[in-house]
This record gives C-alpha cells, structure tokens and sequence, in this order.
C-alpha cells in the first residue's frame, strides 16, 4: 500500500447546483445529500480505505485551500496541490504524476472526482486494487468504465473489445451523444459510461504526456522543484501557461494503451439537481427532502433543499426544483434543470458577482 496514491479533484465550481454551489464555497464542501459529511469527506475517506492518508492529494483551486484543510483534518498543506488558475485536467494530472514520480519511482495513482456518490464502497475498493496491481505490473493507462442502465445522453461513452479478461482494451471514446445513438450504444453491449474515473503508474502517464503533450512536459517537468520549499512558486510561475485541456482529449483519446475496467459499484455523478433527486429517498408521492420539514398537498415529483429545520408546504406543484440558500430561492421545473448555468449568468448580471 505504501505505492498506492490518490488524486483527488476538487477544483470545480459546481454551477449546476446553484444557489447551494457557488464560487465561494463549490459543492464538493456541501453535505448535499444530508449524509452528515461533506462529498469531499465522504471521498476521502473511501479512499482512505486502500490509500494511506499522507498518500492522498487534493488538486484544487488555490482559493479553496483553507476549506480543504477545515474539512480534511488528516491533510497536510504539502498534499495540496493548488492550481493558481483553472486550466482543466491535464495540467493538474501532470502536476500531480510529476510530484508523485518524486517521491516514489513505483507509485500507482487513482484519479479521482471529488463529487461523486458511490453506493457500495466494498466494491468500488475491491476495483481500485484490480486497478492498482494491473497498473503495477503493465504499462497501460485504465479508465473504470460503469456499466449503463439506460441510454444516458448526459455521460461520455467508452467503447471496449470483447476478451475473456476483466480489464479490457478500449476502442473508442465518444463524448455526450443523442438519444438513438446512446440507444444504439445500449444495446450493442460493448459500451460504458466515462465516470472520470482513472489509474496508472506515475511513469506510465509520464511518459504519456511525453509523446502527447510534449510541450506541457517541458513546462511542467524541473528536476528539483517537486516536494520543495520551491514548489509552490514554480507552479504559480507556469501554471498559467499550461494548454487548457482535459485528460480525455489531451491523452486519453490519442494514447494506444488504454484500458478500461467494467463496474457496477452503484455510481452517481451528482451534476445535477435531477441526479440527488435520484439518490435521495422520497416519499408516496416522489417528492423528495433534504434540510425541510415539508407538507406536500396534491404535490408530486418535487425536490426540496432548504436550511435545516425549515418549515415548507408546497400544495399543487409536480416535478419542480425549490431551493433555498440564505437569501437566495430557486425555483425551476426539473425539466428545465440544463438551464441553470444560464440562470446563473443571469443572476451575475442582475444581482453580482457576490450571489454565484
């Protein structure tokens, strides 16, 4: 275990959860599913599980340093890695290999969201170590590939070759389709949703990155720098430069060594409203409650988030987001659910910056 490390990332803003989520304090900070822990906590301490807790890095945005440290206790300020400037995944992947390559030659890594909800964490640990000795033992970049149980348009899509091994070779990515053609997907049997979800060997996606993303290797990679006073500068110094692009497209989609490792661990990405509407508990009439003390009346289908002990009766709604943050409301059919990083544009404009 000593090889094995984690990344987390949580570096997003979570706009899709707006008014709990904002720029001030994103999501992955919240308790969104009234579990009693914040999604950070809750994956950190999953994958403590398997990780030694030093072993852990959180990649995230330089001014939620401070929250991290509040809500990992067990997280030193070297475990941090802070990106001065949102620049996608890549970049970040590579800081983290880069640091973690520094510390140990043999180090296999997971890469992992730090907003996601996992249902049977037994599992998702028992794949991690498949994962991790597959990883160990062969010069191959892994993707966990979740087995679709409907033809979801919201997911990027894996295709995989058929072989008698669990861990396959991936075909093709396919990023968010249409509905016939996640339907085609469905039914072929040979597709999966990309959960973001990644494993390898730091030099393995070094080496990577050599062939794909020279240029950002020649930025980042300075012998001497990684797990030194100097580190954090270096990293304020260049960051900025770094291509923005996603690990998916920059790697991922170019690299012929791709693997994907099929799971059912009972995976939710929580991206939207409508996804905890889908992991939370609801009553007779579908209506569903975190933080309220709710009465509904003729009322069904609805999602209720409000501070804790609030009283609330909704009489005559079906299917409607209501939330409630401080003095902010928010009340949206769940239908129209894609429209709120537009509303929330709205509100920058109409209320300030100080409200998103």
């Amino acid at each position: 275990m000593n090889n094995y490390y984690a990344v987390i990332m949580a570096g997003g803003v979570g706009s899709r959860f707006w008014p709990v989520s904002t720029q001030e304090f994103p999501k992955q900070f919240h308790d969104m599913l009234g579990a009693g822990e914040s999604l950070i906590q809750r994956t950190f301490n999953r994958i403590n599980g398997l990780v030694p807790s030093e072993n852990i890095l959180i990649a995230t945005n330089e001014r939620y340093e401070n929250l991290v440290l509040e809500q990992l206790p067990k997280v030193s300020k070297n475990q941090l890695l802070l990106e001065p400037i949102m620049r996608n995944t890549a970049p970040c992947i590579l800081y983290a290999a880069l640091k973690i390559y520094d510390q140990n030659k043999d180090g296999v890594m997971l890469v992992a969201p730090s907003d996601h909800w996992i249902n049977n964490e037994a599992e998702f640990i028992r794949n991690i170590e498949t994962s991790f000795k597959a990883s160990s033992e062969n010069d191959i970049l892994m993707t966990l590939g979740i087995q679709p149980n409907s033809p979801n348009t919201g997911y990027g899509y894996i295709q995989f070759e058929e072989g008698s091994n669990d861990i396959k070779k991936v075909k093709n990515f396919t990023e968010k389709p249409n509905l016939e053609t996640a339907e085609k997907f469905l039914a072929s049997g040979d597709y999966l949703w990309n959960a973001g979800i990644f494993v390898w060997s730091a030099k393995s996606i070094i080496e990577a990155f050599q062939s794909h993303l020279p240029e950002m290797i020649s930025l980042f990679n300075e012998s001497g720098t990684y797990n030194t006073e100097n580190e954090k500068s270096f990293i304020k110094d260049h960051y900025k430069d770094a291509e923005n692009i996603s690990i998916d497209f920059g790697i991922m989609e170019r690299a012929g060594n791709v693997h994907v490792l099929p799971v059912d661990f009972g995976w939710n990405d929580l991206g939207t409203w409508g996804s905890l509407y889908n992991k939370l508990e609801k009553d007779a009439h579908k209506n569903a409650t975190v933080g309220a003390d709710t009465i509904f009346r003729d009322a069904n289908g609805n999602m209720i988030k409000t501070q804790n002990g609030k009283k609330v009766v909704i009489q005559g709604l079906s299917d409607f987001i209501i939330v409630e943050k401080e003095d902010v409301l928010l009340i949206c059919p769940k239908k129209d659910e894609q429209d709120i990083k537009q509303i929330v544009s709205e509100v920058r404009d109409t209320f300030g910056d100080s409200q998103v």
